[in-house]
């Protein structure tokens, strides 16, 4: 019969143990918990940027939770927020890196490392920058797109509000995906791949029958983040802010029309809360699916 471990196999005994814990934990607490407690609270409130109720706010129940509910423009914004999630991410983002990381799993040499730095670049650049690029592409008057396409005075941003930022998330948020994808496509064997080739199956084969089954985990996970930060995504504002007719209007561009354009602060903080509960819904869903997953034989 094996030695049980030991209690404490670094040998910092309890007291100094707690103490690396301490920086993190009070970390956690000042930009996690003490924000969600005072959105909780903001959001009971009729507070607001200025004005009476900026300084003597009102508890108001659950009133602000019962007008977002009963909003259209909520709603609204809701039903944009899930296409916009369903096309840049579940489809887009997802779909796009996985293809570019199948395609280039066999590549070496310097055509792999200049299309994944193109893409990485799209990446890592500031927001700001990204944005002021599309808007120059897509442009009425001297956008290189219309220039491209030979179509003079399409206005892309204003007649495809939600096509074009749906396509912008897209190009902007597919470098994630695309390592993720070409990390977990390196555990697939070749010889496995190789002998369903041999065995005459199709590309759409060896995907559903081989790759797929090695790497569902790694999708799961990845559609998970992906979705949830799309969710919560504020660059179309920079794109958008919106319009026209807030018909690109996201939920987080909505939240943030009410609560600092329009000061209400109580009513766009319960408008959070609920955007919170639905990233909770989909992490679960994830998850769960995540976990038959893993006890399917």
């Amino acid at each position: 019969m094996g030695a049980s471990p030991a209690p404490d196999a670094a040998g910092l005994g309890r007291a100094r143990a707690a103490g690396f814990l301490v920086p993190s934990m009070v970390l956690i607490l000042l930009f996690l918990v003490v924000p969600a407690a005072w959105t909780i609270y903001l959001g009971v409130t009729n507070y607001r940027l200025t004005g009476l109720a900026a300084a003597n706010p009102e508890i108001v129940g659950l009133d602000n939770y019962t007008r977002a509910l009963t909003d259209e423009r909520f709603r609204t914004s809701l039903l944009l927020t899930l296409q916009f999630v369903l096309g840049s991410a579940v489809i887009g983002q997802a779909g796009l890196g996985f293809a570019i990381a199948f395609a280039l799993r066999d590549r070496r040499g310097p055509l792999r490392r200049v299309v994944e730095a193109f893409i990485l670049l799209s990446w890592i650049l500031p927001s700001s920058v990204v944005a002021f690029l599309w808007i120059a592409l897509l442009d009425r008057d001297a956008g290189t797109l219309n220039a491209l396409l030979g179509t003079p005075g399409m206005a892309w941003l204003l007649d495809h509000p939600m096509l074009s930022i749906i396509i912008f998330n897209t190009w902007r948020g597919t470098a994630f995906s695309m390592m993720l994808y070409a990390a977990a496509l390196e555990n697939v064997p070749r010889s496995h791949l190789e002998t369903a080739r041999l065995a005459g199956a199709s590309t759409w084969q060896q995907l559903r029958d081989v790759v797929f089954p090695r790497i569902r985990g790694h999708v799961l996970t990845n559609l998970l983040l992906i979705s949830l930060w799309t969710f919560n995504d504020f660059t179309p504002f920079l794109i958008t802010a919106g319009g026209p007719e807030q018909r690109s209007e996201v939920l987080a561009v909505y939240v943030y029309k009410v609560a600092l354009s329009g000061g209400e602060l109580g009513f766009g903080a319960a408008i959070s809360f609920i955007m919170l509960l639905i990233n909770l819904v989909i992490a679960l869903v994830y998850l769960r699916t995540l976990g038959r997953r893993k006890e399917a034989p």
